[in-house]
């Protein structure tokens, strides 16, 4: 199936221009509800499929898109053009019959692109971590500050009660993903990365590979907003032709950085500073020193956007993060449970390293790896990440996309650092309700459905605290 980078985005508006009737495999993925959203906000008769009923699709079908549950040839029958995601290949019932109607296939991606040509201000955020907390918070300042963006992330944002918004032309704010290249398919007038690390093994060959996509991503940008304190972003800028702003968390060379940094309860305190000026006290009610760089990020956006500093400061010590981002789900007797979405050794070690600031007794971490090739390229950096946790417990690693072809599992992690695993949501669960204490702190983590067992355990914590 054809990919369509940016060079082709003139042709590919103009087939999709031609098209009444959108079909979108896979509707109920967090992006791609989001799309097809957009599409049925700019006219296109909308239709889409999913494996099985959820919140997002039971949103979508009020909006009156029409989604069948499981994937079959008809669907495909009546579609100008079928959209898919990275998931699907010519296997797929539907992708197979559009290709039998020689109807018009576009990645998920290609087709965001093509929808946020018409907006003015292209704000795209990228980066191998925290890219869709910065997405988030940037769009939290802007709201905050009257303005109206149209807003595509990668997470639930509490506050617009989803993961997208749509508003007015003016500004676009999106996660800019690289897996796959997708952010080649985008144009952002103004682009940020927060960092460059090596990931998506499956797709990208070494690391100097994702420095040269990133490269890519940005090179049609007047501004590029970039974390100067990381190597590899650095290299990413070489050659670049845009206003490069630096953000970094010391340096007082970099266009925007902190000053008087320090930590109450995990949570970071700063000076946001602008070449030699102090701009406004930020106190962020997120922890860790990633969520400083997230917000240094955000921070020198708005300002960019000329939002004043008086409502950055303000907005930002709103801001309640993305869903599923240190998300506190619940304490029951006295033992607090976090859900996270941490999946590679750096998002990892940073969690942990805030949430050992919080002050409980005894941090219980339950990890789902994800995907075998992840778990296999990284694993010397994931047998590292854990140090500030007690105790480690393994849950299987989660395949999405893949099958096992590395020879690598959670049994032999586990054994390897001397931890836990237990080969069933219900068992893991059922040992921390037993095991944890108050005062202790049970955080789920991983890209896949870990969050799951922290559900299974605040039912079992329930019932052990509060059945009279």
């Amino acid at each position: 199936m054809k990919e369509y980078r940016r060079n082709e985005r003139d042709t590919l508006a103009k087939k999709i221009d031609a098209c009444r009737n959108i079909h979108f495999t896979g509707i109920g993925g967090i992006s791609m509800s989001t799309i097809a959203a957009l599409a049925k906000y700019r006219g296109f008769t909308v239709s889409g499929s999913d494996r099985s009923k959820s919140e997002i699709c039971a949103s979508l079908e009020k909006q009156g898109i029409k989604i069948t549950y499981g994937h079959f040839a008809e669907s495909a029958d009546e579609c100008d053009a079928l959209v898919y995601t990275a998931a699907v290949d010519e296997t797929n019932p539907e992708i197979a019959r559009a290709i039998e109607r020689n109807v018009l296939l576009i990645p998920r991606a290609a087709f965001l692109g093509y929808l946020m040509r018409d907006y003015a201000k292209r704000i795209g955020v990228s980066g191998t971590h925290g890219k869709t907390t910065t997405t988030a918070l940037i769009s939290h300042i802007l709201l905050e500050a009257g303005l109206d963006p149209t807003v595509a992330n990668g997470a639930v944002i509490p506050e617009i009660g989803g993961a997208y918004k749509i508003g007015a032309k003016d500004a676009f704010v999106y996660e800019s993903c690289e897996y796959k290249d997708s952010f080649l398919s985008f144009d952002p007038t103004l682009a940020v990365i927060t960092n460059i690390e090596l990931d998506h093994t499956d797709y990208f060959e070494s690391l100097d590979d994702i420095i040269k996509s990133f490269s890519k991503a940005i090179e049609g940008a007047d501004i590029t907003v970039a974390n100067v304190d990381n190597a590899n972003v650095i290299k990413a800028l070489e050659g670049y032709s845009g206003r490069v702003v630096g953000i970094s968390l010391g340096n007082s060379q970099a266009d925007y950085y902190a000053c008087d940094l320090r930590y109450e309860y995990g949570c970071g305190r700063y000076t946001f500073c602008h070449k030699g000026e102090k701009l406004c006290d930020i106190s962020l009610p997120v922890i860790g020193s990633f969520n400083v760089y997230n917000s240094l990020c955000a921070s020198a956006v708005a300002h960019i956007c000329g939002v004043s500093p008086e409502i950055i400061a303000s907005a930002s010590a709103t801001f309640v993060g993305a869903k599923r981002r240190f998300e506190r789900k619940a304490s029951v007797g006295g033992i607090a449970v976090y859900d996270d979405y941490a999946h590679h050794p750096s998002e990892i070690s940073a969690t942990l390293e805030g949430a050992s600031r919080l002050g409980y007794k005894n941090i219980f971490c339950v990890f789902q790896p994800h995907t075998y090739s992840r778990t296999h390229d990284l694993l010397d950096g994931f047998e590292k990440a854990f140090s500030q946790a007690n105790t480690v417990i393994f849950a299987d690693i989660y395949a999405a996309r893949e099958i096992d072809t590395k020879g690598v599992s959670s049994k032999l992690l586990a054994d390897d650092m001397g931890q836990l695993y237990f080969p069933s949501f219900e068992e893991i669960a059922e040992y921390l309700a037993q095991t944890a204490k108050e005062g202790d702190l049970v955080l789920t983590m991983g890209a896949g459905d870990v969050y799951k067992i922290g559900n299974i355990l605040i039912d079992k914590l329930k019932e052990k605290y509060e059945t009279k």
